[in-house]
C-alpha cells in the first residue's frame, strides 16, 4: 500500500489490518505527489513475477486478469475497450468517450504507436521489466502509464492489447476537464522526451 500523502490516516489504518499471514508493505509519501509518483514508488516494491495494474474501482473484473496473463510473454498486457466494444458493459458518456478518443490520436502521434486503448486501467506487466520502466518513470500524474507503454516500446519490448469487459463506473474520482488538461501537458512532455532520445532503447532492459 503506498500512501501518497494523504490526510486520512491511510498508513496507521493500513498497519491495523490483520493480514492472516499475507506479506503487506505500507509505504510513505511525505507529500502528495500524484497517482504516478504512487504507482512507480509501489512497481519498485514488488517482487513478484509479474505486476498488476488494476483501477480500484474494478472497472474491468478481475477475473480478466487471465486473459491478460495468457497474452504477457514476458512483456506487457494491456486490457482494452477499443478492440471489441461489443464488451463493453456500461458505457461512459459521450463527451468522456469523445475525450478518451481524442487523446488515444495524440497518444499514437507522440508516444505509442498502435495501441488503440492506452487509458484502460488494467494492464499486467513482466516483473523485471516493470521494475525496470518504472525505476525511468519521471510522470507524477495520470499520463503515467502512457509514459509506461512508450518506454516499454521504445525499448523494442512487445505490448499486447487484449480485449477485457468494462463497465463504466460513475463514482470516478478523475475530473476529465482538469485532468485531461494536465494529461495533455504531460503528453507533451513525453513526445518531446522521445523526439530528443531521452526516452530510448540505451535505458533499458534488453528484450
Amino acid at each position: 500500500v503506498v500512501d501518497d500523502g494523504s490526510a486520512d490516516e491511510t498508513a496507521e489504518i493500513v498497519k491495523a489490518v490483520p493480514t492472516d499471514g499475507v506479506s503487506l508493505k505500507t509505504l510513505v509519501h511525505a507529500r502528495n505527489r500524484g497517482k504516478g509518483a504512487a504507482v512507480r514508488t509501489g512497481f519498485g516494491a514488488t517482487e513478484g513475477e509479474s505486476i498488476l495494474l488494476c483501477d480500484a474501482d474494478l472497472s474491468t473484473p478481475i477475473e480478466e486478469l487471465e486473459e491478460l496473463d495468457r497474452s504477457l510473454a514476458g512483456g506487457v498486457a494491456i486490457g482494452s475497450r477499443a478492440v471489441d466494444r461489443s464488451l463493453i458493459e456500461k458505457a461512459q458518456p459521450r463527451y468522456r468517450d469523445l475525450m478518451g478518443r481524442v487523446f488515444n490520436l495524440a497518444v499514437q502521434i507522440l508516444a505509442v504507436r498502435g495501441i488503440r486503448d492506452t487509458q484502460c486501467g488494467f494492464k499486467l506487466f513482466d516483473g523485471v521489466l516493470g521494475r525496470s520502466l518504472a525505476a525511468h518513470q519521471r510522470i507524477d500524474g495520470f499520463a503515467f502509464d502512457v509514459e509506461l507503454l512508450a518506454l516499454a516500446q521504445a525499448g523494442g519490448h512487445e505490448i499486447r492489447e487484449v480485449p477485457v469487459r468494462w463497465r463504466h463506473v460513475d463514482e470516478s474520482r478523475v475530473q476529465p476537464v482538469i485532468h485531461s488538461a494536465d494529461m495533455f501537458l504531460d503528453l507533451l512532455r513525453i513526445g518531446w522526451w522521445r523526439c530528443t532520445g531521452r526516452i530510448g532503447r540505451e535505458t533499458l532492459l534488453e528484450p
